[in-house]
């Protein structure tokens, strides 16, 4: 069985690291330090663009990842892209043996196929998106 990789975006080493790309590609792009070497500025740019790809290809390191805030979640379980969803639009999930549907205000649907997923992390995957949503919590 296959297992999911759960992301809350509440980690303060990746605040840390998308604070610190920012500080480098500044210090980089407006030469803010002067160095004998005129190609270090170029460099630390380009070390907080690296931090940047970095932070944001969180995402395609893992088969099954979902990421989520109190806004939404981006889940991609068995894709290579995955499906956003913002949970204000989210009027009813059922989880059908290996199966999770979702769906929308606008009546539009929304199914994943969880059948290689370990049942705890489908499980997981259902309370995070119940717990968040708005109608739900109303």
């Amino acid at each position: 069985m296959k297992r999911i990789h759960f992301d809350n975006m509440k980690s303060w080493f990746w605040i840390t690291i998308l604070i610190f790309s920012l500080i480098f590609i500044l210090t980089g792009t407006f030469e803010l330090f002067d160095f004998e070497n005129p190609k270090l500025n170029k460099r630390i740019s380009a070390i907080g663009f690296l931090l940047q790809v970095l932070f944001y290809s969180r995402m395609f390191w893992y088969k099954n990842y979902v990421q989520w805030n109190k806004k939404g979640a981006n889940i991609r379980v068995n894709s290579f892209l995955g499906k956003s969803l913002n949970f204000e639009q989210i009027k009813t999930t059922e989880l059908n043996e290996k199966t999770l549907i979702i769906t929308k205000t606008n009546g539009n649907k929304i199914t994943f196929d969880l059948n290689e997923i370990e049942d705890s992390d489908s499980q997981k995957l259902n309370e995070i998106i119940i717990k968040n949503t708005i109608a739900n919590n109303v």
